[in-house]
């Protein structure tokens, strides 16, 4: 019951309970719950059905096939590389692992400003659950690879609160792909479990579905429209799909979410909105001994000594791998300089800084609105705060990695600072800071289709169905109404688990 776009060789009406466009941990958990609840379910996915004999560990097909726009997404005046995926099972496919619970404080402060219903009494059956689901516990110290083991000693010999992260995996290898599709079926990706589960209940997927509108009228949502694709492409095969459900919902993510309720021309509300990113900054550490980042865990160590939210500088520090393609995207330089750092490459420690976005006094975050194809477009600018964020999470880590033994610490501006010693690390202050000075990513995209209780000031009421459309229901990182401070999977698992009662409730 999961269907390619090239098995399809006429045009599709379906009329199913319930249409979920999106199949990533929030479309996949809506799709697990109403498929048992007896109601009949279309996913509809963009991505590509692909399994662990298709990962085969190489950057150069991994990147085309399993993420936005080839990899090559970013924010319109291109300072921000956007890593975000492509694929049945959406980003749970492609991240690293990493889960956490909502921090209890966030949840608060939904309460607080915008009449969130949310509470950790409520979601804490959700997470257990989850948790049993995807085999997520917390990671041994012996089990971190020497990268992320760099942040866990550097931190403790500064005092500094560090510990290790807890994985969504059974019976991981280590091989360090993660991002590229787990070639062992050890990372518990939404493909794995949830939408599994989903299909043996009745529900069905389409692979390679392209989502151009929803159309409705009055208050309600009527169908959604669709295109076919070639599988590993972005070429239409000419089959359209249109599907009439009893209730809609879109599940595709802080960027595509948005964007498809603005071609929709479904844009009361401040759609596209206080998107958020929690746009990270990276620094390389260059060790006398081999370090591989490219192999084991890729993030299994975590810092949040510097989390505060709302209090200026607050972010969080992680590892990331050092592939070869990746890591040359975001070292600084062309030529010989570039390939003098890559050729340490296994020498090198990779340490981010993720800024919390989202708490800050008058702190708008991005905007999602359209191109003229259609497609999302991200407009996130760099204000005082975000420098202040910024530079300090760079001292940081170069604080760590000194503290480590780590004989030269470098930022990734087009211009490097180089640092050596604690009187180097001022230079990171004096470094130019603007747009495509540094390099700046992000892979979590939150925010853009918000919930709360005021319509002006939200997308989605706080049970997530939209405000005016009402059988449409918003259910991803989306509606987060700022960043989390943690990485998000387990917290949209949760909050479609919780927000699935709400559509079956919606059924009937």
């Amino acid at each position: 019951m999961i269907h390619k776009g090239d098995e399809i060789a006429q045009d599709l009406l379906l009329k199913p309970d319930v249409c979920i466009i999106g199949s990533g941990p929030g479309g996949a958990m809506v799709a697990q719950r109403l498929a048992r609840a007896g109601a009949r379910v279309a996913v509809l996915e963009e991505g590509g059905f692909y399994t662990k004999d298709e990962f085969d560990m190489q950057e150069a097909t991994a990147y085309p096939r399993l993420y936005q726009d080839r990899g090559n997404r970013a924010s319109a005046d291109l300072s921000i590389a956007v890593l975000q995926g492509r694929a049945v099972g959406g980003g749970t496919v492609v991240n690293w692992t990493t889960s956490y619970r909502t921090p209890d404080d966030v949840l608060a402060f939904w309460r607080e400003r915008e009449g969130s219903l949310l509470t950790p009494e409520i979601l804490r059956p959700h997470f257990e659950e989850i948790e049993r689901r995807l085999g997520i516990e917390k990671v041994d110290l012996e089990d971190t690879n020497a990268n992320n083991r760099s942040i866990y000693q550097g931190c403790k010999k500064l005092g500094w609160q560090v510990d290790t992260v807890s994985r969504n995996v059974r019976g991981c290898l280590r091989t360090g792909y993660c991002g590229m599709g787990c070639p062992v079926d050890a990372k518990q990706t939404a493909t794995l479990t949830y939408l599994p589960d989903a299909v043996a209940a009745g529900a069905d997927i389409y692979a390679d579905c392209r989502v151009r509108k929803i159309e409705w009228s009055g208050s309600r949502a009527t169908a959604a429209i669709g295109e076919l694709l070639h599988p590993g492409t972005q070429q239409a095969t000419g089959r359209t799909v249109r599907v009439e459900p009893r209730v809609m919902v879109v599940s595709g993510g802080a960027l595509n979410s948005p964007a498809l309720l603005l071609r929709s021309g479904v844009d009361q509300g401040p759609v596209g909105k206080k998107t958020w990113l929690h746009p990270v900054v990276a620094m390389g550490a260059f060790y006398k001994e081999r370090v591989e980042g490219f192999y084991g865990a890729p993030q299994s160590v975590a810092s949040h000594h510097f989390s505060r939210r709302g209090e200026g500088a607050g972010f969080f520090i992680e590892a990331a791998p050092v592939h070869p393609m990746l890591a040359s995207i975001a070292m600084p330089g062309f030529g010989a300089p570039l390939r003098g750092r890559m050729a340490l490459l296994g020498n090198v420690a990779a340490t981010l800084s993720l800024m919390i976005d989202g708490f800050g006094e008058g702190e708008e975050g991005g905007t999602v609105s359209l191109r003229p194809d259609g497609a999302p477009r991200l407009d996130y600018p760099f204000g005082a705060r975000h420098y202040e964020c910024f530079r300090a999470g760079m001292k940081a880590i170069a604080r760590l990695h000194l503290a480590n033994g780590a004989r030269e610490v470098q930022s990734f501006h087009l211009d490097p600072v180089v640092i050596r010693s604690e009187a180097d690390i001022g230079g990171v202050d004096a470094a130019p800071m603007g747009p495509n000075l540094f390099a700046a990513f992000t892979a979590h995209q939150m925010g853009g289709c918000r919930m709360g209780a005021d319509p002006a000031r939200s997308v989605v009421d706080p049970r997530l169905r939209h405000h005016f459309v009402q059988n449409l229901f918003v259910i991803d990182g989306s509606v987060f109404p700022t960043g989390l401070g943690v990485n998000p999977m387990e917290s949209i698992y949760a909050l479609a688990s919780w927000a699935s009662t709400h559509v079956r409730d919606a059924l009937s």
